[in-house]
């Protein structure tokens, strides 16, 4: 579920500029191993001060920040301390070429930028025009002290039923929830809102326009951003008689759950490819799954998949180890051991392996059981998933789901597979994730209409 992005992701903002006009758009190739990733550095000013976001197209991960950026003699600086990444670089005489050095870690490459414009390659799902209410806002997660930025859609009708926020599945993700050229959110918006529902999307802490360390936070932390969105929403004078609940994709399927069972005012959560196992479980299938459709040998599978679960296997033994170095030496052993015995053939590097696995989301994300949260939500839930997830096999899922609810003794739920259709809730051939790109439809139409449906009829 989660893109796991081991040389390209960071957040942040700002500094100061002289010299050359360096603002606008610049790209590169970055080459580590045997990929190459196209990475685009994105300058404006704002106030006179020079702000700078990052994109890697490669990776559909779009807008995000930097902490720092500076321009002065023609040499740019750029500092992302979270994810200990800076690039230095030197703007030629004719000022269309920056040649310089992307740094990760101890890790070193050479990085050439060069201008460009960038084409946003629209969809034939992306709204053109706008029927309804469109307000940028910004909201606060008073707990952690952080303003998140998102779009409001509101019908045109005076009394509005209905009112669902968006969250997003895993990764760094922005208010339309980009991929690939594809915006979901933007399409569920679209939709939604047409149908006589208020929907209010939002950047995920550290991305875009919203505040907070994305990089140092796990699926706890965004469950108390969308509180903090629910709790927005009950201020809004629109709002004051509708019915307010969530939409979740994926991750997002876990987060609802977790507010609904803690926030008994929620008064609805749709649950997009959310997962019902515990993702310990899920994990095992999805690397298998995938790897299936690959055409990976399956020996090679059932190599990984034993690497996967003593990663596992270790994670949950030791989830009470606080000291770090501690805990990321003994993860480094079993890695080491597994792949010298087993995969000695996998040109890894462990040190990479094991800051992912130790990293403070996904330690969390691991010993994650859904049942723990599902098995106490009382309000509507539908959830629904596409025949051809790879990533959250919808048979497995759809069905834990439906015994959590059962227990909580929840008397409006619903659970629907939609045939054909992929993690993301396209029409797909295999569901593998390669397709997502290729396909032309962002959201399938009979997930649209399953949704809007089942909110417009809630009593």
């Amino acid at each position: 579920m989660r893109k796991l992005i081991l040389l390209l992701m960071f957040v942040g903002t700002v500094l100061t500029v002289k010299a050359q006009n360096i603002t606008g758009s610049w790209s590169g190739k970055l080459k580590a191993g045997n990929n190459t990733l196209t990475v685009v550095f994105n300058m404006k000013k704002s106030d006179g001060i020079l702000k700078s976001t990052m994109d890697s197209p490669d990776q559909g991960v779009m807008g995000i920040k930097i902490d720092k950026t500076s321009f002065v003699n023609n040499e740019l600086n750029l500092n992302a301390n979270t994810y200990k990444i800076f690039y230095t670089g030197k703007l030629n005489d004719k000022a269309d070429t920056i040649k310089g050095t992307f740094k990760q870690g101890m890790a070193s490459f050479p990085l050439v930028l060069t201008r460009h414009t960038i084409k946003k390659i629209t969809r034939k799902q992306d709204p053109v025009s706008f029927n309804y209410k469109v307000e940028d806002v910004i909201f606060k997660n008073k707990r952690d002290n952080i303003n998140l930025a998102g779009t409001l859609t509101l019908p045109k009708d005076k009394k509005i039923k209905y009112a669902a926020i968006l969250i997003s599945g895993s990764g760094a993700q922005n208010r339309d929830e980009e991929l690939f050229n594809h915006r979901p959110f933007m399409v569920w918006a679209d939709w939604l809102t047409k149908q006589g529902i208020a929907v209010l999307r939002y950047d995920d802490r550290g991305v875009a326009e919203s505040e907070g360390n994305f990089s140092g936070s796990t699926t706890a932390d965004f469950s108390y951003d969308a509180e903090a969105a629910f709790n927005y929403l009950k201020s809004r004078k629109e709002l004051k008689h509708a019915k307010i609940g969530f939409i979740g994709h994926s991750e997002g399927g876990m987060v609802a759950p977790m507010v609904a069972a803690r926030n008994n005012d929620i008064d609805f959560a749709v649950l997009l490819a959310g997962p019902g196992v515990p993702i310990e479980k899920l994990l095992i299938q999805q690397k298998r799954d995938m790897s299936k459709l690959r055409g990976v040998p399956a020996d090679y599978i059932e190599k990984e998949l034993s690497l996967t679960n003593k990663i596992l296997v270790y994670l949950s033994n030791n989830a009470d180890v606080k000291e770090e170095s501690k805990f990321k030496d003994g993860l480094e052993k079993v890695i080491s051991k597994e792949l010298n015995e087993k995969l000695p053939e996998m040109n890894a590097d462990v040190k990479k392996l094991v800051a992912v696995y130790s990293g403070k989301w996904f330690r969390f994300f691991a010993s994650f059981n859904p049942d723990k949260y599902l098995s106490k939500v009382e309000c509507p839930v539908l959830a629904i998933n596409g025949s051809l997830d790879c990533q959250v096999k919808s048979s497995d899922n759809l069905k834990a789901i439906d015994k959590s609810l059962t227990v909580a003794g929840n008397k409006n739920f619903k659970t629907v597979e939609l045939e054909g259709l992929n993690h993301m809730l396209q029409k797909a051939k295999t569901g593998i994730d390669l397709e997502y790109r290729q396909i032309e439809e962002t959201v399938n139409q009979e997930a649209l209409n399953t949704v809007s449906e089942w909110i417009t009829n809630l009593n």
